[in-house]
């Protein structure tokens, strides 16, 4: 039976802990297991986690294996290599993908019938390969996407115009990655649109604010990589912002990784757009108006991600 107080987490690298950390803080679970290739560290992050519990809530956190997942409400995999120099971009979608197919293979043997959140990357080619060979209902698999794309841009915006960024209203859509698409068309400040508000603040020069602060939000991985090597407290924070829509079936909209049928003139890929996540997952996407730029951007986005995902699955075949 799924106990839906329980999360695992598959990988405990830094993206692993710092979300297994974050959800510690937040009280969504009693029940938290760690998985890793590595079991000394899973166990080293439990017990480091675990002894600070007495200035959070009780909660039981424990270094385990894929049994330990198999009535979890929640497998959050983080597992997967980083980018070595000299490396190609489908390199590393190959090595990843063998490794999250270990895992997959590994929660089919104990009968896992959660709801799978892919965070490693690339995650729209992983969280489509996931889809396709986890055994699992389309509605229970999907990947953070562009969720912290997302809350990059709303950040920037919000410091841009001196505004509590969460009175911002803006998405990144498409891959997460270097074709994410920022939809400036539908953006808005607390329902004023966003060109509107800009010149309420002083800002004038749309067009050229809007390509720097997209590129801001592109390139802010590339940054922090630059000066410490690894980005890791804010994907952490948007993996529990997902667990929380999911525990609480918020019916929240968030631009998730998920696969399209149809919407948006897409079919058959894998990539983020505006979506409802509750208590069983996707629950539906959000067609949110495009102009023509914005859709012709997303279109190319999704022939780039089909293509990558062809030559991935020419490994399995």
């Amino acid at each position: 039976m799924k106990n839906f107080r329980k999360v695992a987490i598959i990988g405990c690298g830094f993206v692993g802990a710092a979300s297994a950390f974050t959800l510690m803080q937040h009280g969504l679970f009693s029940e938290m297991v760690l998985i890793d290739i590595d079991h000394a560290r899973a166990e080293g992050e439990a017990m480091d986690i675990s002894h600070g519990l007495l200035f959070a809530k009780p909660m039981s956190i424990y270094a385990g294996d894929y049994q330990d997942a198999a009535d979890a409400a929640i497998a959050i995999i983080t597992a997967g290599a980083n980018q070595k120099q000299g490396e190609t971009r489908l390199d590393l979608v190959r090595k990843n993908s063998k490794i999250l197919c270990s895992v997959l293979t590994s929660l089919q043997k104990v009968n896992f019938n959660g709801i799978l959140v892919v965070v490693s990357n690339p995650v729209d080619i992983l969280t489509k390969v996931a889809q396709t060979y986890s055994g699992l209902p389309e509605s229970q698999v999907f990947g953070s996407g562009t969720v912290l794309d997302t809350a990059r841009l709303r950040y920037l915006l919000g410091e841009h115009l001196c505004v509590d960024n969460r009175s911002v209203h803006a998405f990144i859509i498409g891959e997460h990655g270097d074709s994410e698409i920022p939809v400036w068309s539908s953006a808005h400040v607390s329902g004023v649109p966003l060109n509107r508000f800009c010149e309420m603040r002083g800002h004038y020069d749309h067009d050229n604010a809007m390509r720097e602060i997209g590129d801001s939000v592109k390139n802010s991985a590339y940054k922090i990589i630059e000066r410490k090597q690894a980005t890791y407290y804010g994907i952490a924070m948007a993996v529990q912002r997902i667990c929380e829509a999911i525990v609480r079936d918020e019916k929240s909209i968030l631009p998730v990784s998920v696969a399209l049928h149809g919407e948006f003139d897409i079919n058959g890929v894998t990539l983020s757009v505006p979506t409802i996540i509750g208590a069983n997952g996707v629950e539906k996407t959000v067609p949110i108006a495009l102009n023509n730029e914005e859709h012709t951007k997303l279109l190319y986005s999704a022939d780039m991600l089909n293509s990558i995902f062809h030559d991935v699955q020419k490994m399995f075949s």
